[in-house]
Formats: C-alpha cells, sequence, structure tokens
C-alpha cells in the first residue's frame, strides 16, 4: 500500500490515509491534568504548524482534563492509553478525537470489546502503536528478538481484536529506536495492511541526534511513498518536533509554503564570512510563510547560479557580494551591508 490506496481515517477534522496530505503530530510532555499548561504548550505547537496532537492519560485525573482543554485549542486531540481501558472509555466519553492504544496490554477480550463498541459509537479511530521494546513475550520467543516478522505479527494481532468487535477505523505505527528495523517493519506492514500508517522512529535521542535519525528513517519511507501522518521523537520541547518534522516533509517534496533556505558548505575560496551571515539571515526569514526561496552563496563557483534561481540571493565575492531578486542583479554591497540589503528587498515584496 501506498499514501493513495491506504484507507481513510478522520482523525477530527484532519484526514488520515487515501491520498490526504501527510499530517505531522507531537505529543504534550506537560501533566496532562494540569489544563493551563497543556493548554498553553498545544496552542504553541499550533503555532509552529502541528496538525493533531497526542495526550499522556495514565489516570482518571489526566481523562476528566480533556474536556476543558478540548474547548481552548484547535487542533485534534489523541488520548495516549496503556493498561486501563476505563481510561479509553474516560476519553471516549470526552469526545477525544482519537485513541492510540495497544488492544493487548488492556487486559481480558471483553475490555478491548468495551473501547472498540465506546469508539465505534462516537466515531473515534484507534491507532495501534505497536513497539519494538514492548513486543509480546510470546513474540520474543518465538522470534528470539525484535524483527518486522514479530512487528508485523504484533499488528496482526491487535487488529484481529478490533476486527472480531466490528471495529475497523484503524491507524498503525511500528516503531523501533533501530532506524532499519523501524524501515523494515514499516515496508512489511505496507505490503500486508490496507490501514493508514502513523510514521515515527521512537527513542530517538535529543535534538540533533533525533533529528538525523527522524530524518533518515522517516524520510527513506516517505520517499518510498510509505505513511500518512508523523511524529518525531525527541528528547526536546515538542515544538521542535514539529519544526523538524514540517522540514522532513519539505525536504521530501510533501509541503510547500514559507522558506526554503539554501546555503553553501563553504571552502577556501570562500571570502566573506559566509556562517554567521547564513545564520543571521535563516533566522531573520524563518518565520515568512510566503513560499520563497532565499540562497546566500559564498564564492563564484556555484554563488551567482544559486542565487539567480533563488527569488532572493546573495553571491559572495571578496568583502563583498551581489545581490540578486528572481534572477536579476539588485546590484553589489559591502559584506557589513549585505544583510540589510536583502532583508529590505525581502520586505519591500510583502515583509518578514
Amino acid at each position: 500500500m501506498t499514501r493513495e490506496n491506504t484507507r481513510r481515517i478522520m482523525v477530527g477534522s484532519v484526514p488520515v490515509g487515501g491520498g490526504a496530505r501527510v499530517s505531522v503530530q507531537s505529543m504534550c510532555n506537560t501533566k496532562t491534568w494540569d489544563v493551563e499548561a497543556t493548554v498553553a504548550q498545544i496552542l504553541a505547537l499550533e503555532a509552529a504548524g502541528c496538525e493533531i496532537v497526542r495526550l499522556a492519560v495514565p489516570d482518571l485525573r489526566a481523562a476528566h482534563a480533556i474536556g476543558a482543554i478540548r474547548e481552548r485549542v484547535h487542533i485534534p486531540l489523541v488520548a495516549d492509553i496503556h493498561f486501563d481501558y476505563r481510561l479509553a472509555l474516560e476519553a471516549a466519553e470526552r469526545d477525544v478525537d482519537a485513541i492510540r492504544i495497544n488492544p493487548g496490554n488492556i487486559g481480558a477480550e471483553e475490555n478491548v470489546r468495551a473501547v472498540a463498541e465506546a469508539c465505534r459509537r462516537r466515531g473515534i479511530p484507534i491507532r495501534i502503536g505497536v513497539n519494538a521494546g514492548s513486543l509480546e513475550k510470546r513474540l520474543l520467543e518465538k522470534y528470539g528478538h525484535p524483527c518486522p516478522e514479530a512487528l508485523v505479527e504484533s499488528a496482526q494481532g491487535h487488529i484481529a481484536l478490533l476486527n472480531k468487535y466490528d471495529f475497523d477505523e484503524i491507524c498503525l505505527s511500528l516503531k523501533s529506536s533501530s532506524v532499519p528495523l523501524t524501515i523494515a517493519s514499516y515496508r512489511a506492514a505496507a505490503e500486508v495492511f490496507p490501514y493508514p500508517l502513523h510514521l515515527g522512529v521512537t527513542e530517538t535521542g535529543t535534538l540533533f541526534n533525533g533529528t538525523v535519525q527522524s530524518a533518515v528513517g522517516i524520510g527513506t519511507m516517505l520517499s518510498e511513498g510509505i505513511g500518512d501522518t508523523i511524529r518525531v521523537s525527541l528528547t526536546a520541547d515538542p515544538v521542535e518536533e514539529v519544526k523538524v518534522g514540517l522540514a522532513i516533509l519539505k525536504a521530501a517534496g510533501l509541503r510547500t509554503g514559507g522558506v526554503k533556505f539554501v546555503s553553501c558548505p563553504t571552502c577556501g575560496r570562500t571570502e566573506i564570512d559566509l556562517i554567521s551571515l547564513a545564520q543571521r539571515v535563516e533566522r531573520a526569514v524563518g518565520g515568512i510563510e510566503r513560499d520563497i526561496t532565499v540562497a546566500v552563496m559564498g564564492c563564484v563557483v556555484n554563488g551567482p547560479g544559486e542565487a539567480r534561481e533563488a527569488d532572493y540571493g546573495i553571491a559572495g565575492g571578496r568583502d563583498k557580494g551581489i545581490l540578486f531578486k528572481k534572477g536579476e542583479v539588485v546590484g553589489s554591497y559591502a559584506y557589513d551591508e549585505l544583510f540589510g540589503a536583502l532583508l529590505r528587498l525581502i520586505e519591500e515584496d510583502g515583509g518578514i
């Protein structure tokens, strides 16, 4: 299966699967029962471009807060449930937009049936989250260690439980902290299941390491047509997860809008302080929502060509640079004038 022919579910107002735009998710790290802190974080995530947000629901106090949170935010809420099926029922009562659950870890089949029926009545989809770190004991004994076959078999078992009780509004994830295992598992799932796939590499680490691993893992799968919604998992502010997720989608050609920033890696031919100039420009234009390309280049080899192809560009020379706008030379400026001149040019066309 690919994005175009997976089944479509609705997470609140956001379509997932069936060729819908790949959506970006994150998860709050606040205590869900702290309504003020959770709402503030969700609003920050919304401002960054998050489209679906997940909340940990470890107890009834957290479940009871969902309604109050929902009234004050604008993106769909997913309740993350483990072990206690009654928390899923409480979340459903408060019209949460989706539930993330492992049917195999909430006890007897009667519990699964109760959750499936509650979600079916309210039109609430369920994401089955399979993780290499929490595979069933029988599968570890069968396969010896987490592998794509084990993750797919785990998903099959969970799906069968929900299907048994006439529930099929399902999304799947098959995550691991290993990038190769994650990719192989999703590839296998895409061959077997018709359900939309939630992509992610789990427990990737801090901002730098997590960004690299997520870009390789999620980016590879997206480039193969696999995946309908993504969450970048980082040991960092959740807003950073959204920024990285959107950057991955743009790099994969699945999102437009906002600034595409181009700069060269520098070399011995560079005769301006390109690194600091590029950093200043990137920070200054980062909030622009217009679909534009800005290039900051350092020398005469590729600089003029890249700057000419951008909407706005700098091609560096010796202690100075040439400024381009939409392929035309605007002028030559001393190094200390380049930053201001470029920003004025962008501001004239719609602001920063």
